[in-house]
């Protein structure tokens, strides 16, 4: 029987704490908002122990799902902090300490959009293939990279929301939205570039706005550039902006456009509405890849 496990999509928005096996297999979940360290932190340890002592059932491991940069170096004296985040209050924020010190449990950590990509190995999209990308594109847009059905983390972890685009200033004269690079991916498709440039939310912009071309124009460069370095076999579009879902489509004729007949790739060629897809998890990529992961450190 698979363990009983927790797992924490801590965001910088809300926090998701789960606990149980598997998708199908949920036994208790709640969600909250971010605001302290040590308010939002003592939350999630007081849901898994309230949890306990209701079903007299303990998880056995929990895995976190954590927004970032994140430290991932276990030797690391900051080993599961948070460390340079814009979020106020959360800059070399211990994560795993209090977690592993209120509940004495075995503690898995990575950074969110890549336990959000073993939650689609694992669950859903992707599952049955070794090499693929999932990249969340709301309030940030970061990416978790999977190779040989392992997270890539390397220096720290891939930044993918941080690649420079082509920035046509004369279609797109919006300056950029990063607080360090100003116009990168981020700064130029987030969901907070997208209410700047246009001095409203993006979901409240009908399907047939200019603001979508632009949008699935950067969203058609980046997974162009993707395709090109690490060759993943699927790429899959989650986050609040993908729930403009006319915008695959656009993405789709776009990147087969961008790559013009170079990489000779039936997934490319013929088959890219499988190729690009959303999340198979829906809404719950991260909160069940952290299950997922919490079910492999005890399995390993």
């Amino acid at each position: 029987m698979p363990h009983l496990v927790g797992g924490i999509e801590a965001g910088g928005t809300k926090f998701v704490c789960i606990i149980g096996t598997g998708p199908d297999d949920i036994r208790a979940e709640i969600r909250f908002p971010t605001t302290t360290p040590a308010e939002t932190l003592a939350r999630a340890i007081e849901f898994f122990k309230n949890q306990e002592q209701a079903t007299g059932q303990a998880v056995e491991a929990i895995g976190v799902a954590c927004f970032g940069p994140i430290d991932l170096h276990p030797g690391s004296p900051t080993y599961g902090y948070i460390t340079t985040t814009p979020k106020p209050g959360w800059q070399f924020t211990d994560v795993v300490g209090p977690l592993r010190a209120g509940l004495g449990v075995p503690i898995a950590f990575d950074h969110d959009v890549v336990v959000a990509g073993i939650g689609e190995g694992t669950f859903g999209a992707a599952v049955g293939l070794s090499d693929f990308i999932y990249l969340t594109i709301g309030t940030g847009i970061g990416g978790g990279v999977i190779i040989n059905h392992k997270p890539v983390h390397g220096l720290v972890h891939p930044e993918i929301g941080h690649l420079r685009l082509p920035h046509d200033l004369a279609r797109d004269p919006f300056a950029g939205n990063c607080s360090f690079h100003g116009d990168c991916f981020e700064g130029l498709a987030s969901g907070p570039a997208l209410e700047k440039r246009w001095g409203q939310p993006g979901y409240t912009l009908p399907p047939d706005h200019p603001a979508w071309e632009i949008e699935a124009e950067y969203l058609a460069l980046a997974a162009q550039n993707l395709v090109v370095t690490t060759s993943p076999q699927m790429l899959i579009f989650g986050g609040g902006v993908m729930e403009q879902t006319h915008l695959f489509p656009r993405i789709h004729k776009r990147v087969v456009e961008l790559l013009n007949g170079y990489v000779q790739s039936p997934s490319i060629l013929r088959k890219i509405e499988s190729y690009i897809v959303p999340p198979g998890l829906g809404n719950r990529s991260g909160g069940l890849g952290a299950i997922a992961m919490a079910q492999q450190l005890l399995t390993a």
